[in-house]
């Protein structure tokens, strides 16, 4: 089976708390007799793109685990490129294809600068589209970004979300190697389907967004949370929700 655990929304901001969430996840992971095949942090990953929070964010999660991540609608793509990933700085889309010895992961950037919502530009799908066609069909693939590529029925993650998935669940609805399609944003545990294949969310990290006929908007109290994905040899696709004491 392949394993991969997801996180999201750790929000480094140089304040105590994201960083405390964030050291209680990573070593929970690191503290597992388990190897996982990969772990994914699908976004907003600094809380205002700022180099000290992703040096910060990078030290936490320096995983023994293969560790990749995308960027969200707070983090700044020059200074995730430079800081995370060890590149020139730029301020084209972030994407990245990761081949390991048993799955692919590609992580797209849905982020938009200067906005809270979300696409996948053009380029960016075409590339998608690239790296899908250039993985044998026996090899499974990951496909992970930020932004929501559903309606919510929440009134304030649906004004956020990403535009136009229509386009995203046409390309994957082809491609039944396509083991499933990860996000973040949310701030919750979210199940569903896109073109037909799994999808699936991972709890914020920083706070857990509450449902919207709650009366508060986010839940500061409840722990971190990370969710961790199982593909099994017959193809099967699970999801676990677990929460970090």
């Amino acid at each position: 089976m392949i394993v991969v655990a997801h996180l999201s929304d750790t929000h480094i901001d140089g304040e105590p708390r994201s960083s405390l969430r964030t050291r209680k996840v990573a070593e929970f992971l690191d503290g597992l007799p388990y190897d996982f095949d990969a772990v994914l942090v699908t976004g907003d990953v600094a809380d205002h793109g700022r180099a000290d929070e992703y040096e910060e964010a990078r030290k936490l999660l320096d995983l023994r685990h293969p560790t990749f991540f995308c960027p969200g609608n707070h983090d700044d793509r020059a200074e995730f490129r430079r800081v995370l990933l060890g590149e020139a700085p730029s301020g084209g889309p972030v994407n990245q294809l990761h081949r390991t010895p048993r799955a692919v992961f590609a992580l797209c950037d849905s982020t938009i600068p200067g906005e809270d919502g979300g696409h996948l530009a053009d380029e960016t799908l075409d590339w998608l589209a690239a790296a899908l066609d250039e993985t044998p069909g026996d090899v499974p693939v990951f496909v992970a970004f930020h932004h929501q590529p559903i309606v919510l029925h929440h009134p304030y993650l649906d004004g956020i979300g990403q535009r136009a998935p229509e386009r995203l669940a046409a390309l994957v609805a082809g491609r039944p190697n396509v083991a499933a399609v990860l996000f973040g944003h949310c701030h919750a545990a979210v199940a569903s389907t896109l073109g037909g294949r799994p999808l699936r969310s991972a709890p914020g990290v920083v706070n857990s967004l509450r449902l919207p006929w709650e009366a508060d908007l986010v839940d500061l109290d409840v722990p971190p949370s990370l969710a961790v994905h199982i593909l099994g040899d017959d193809g099967t696709f699970q999801t676990t929700y677990r929460t970090v004491l």
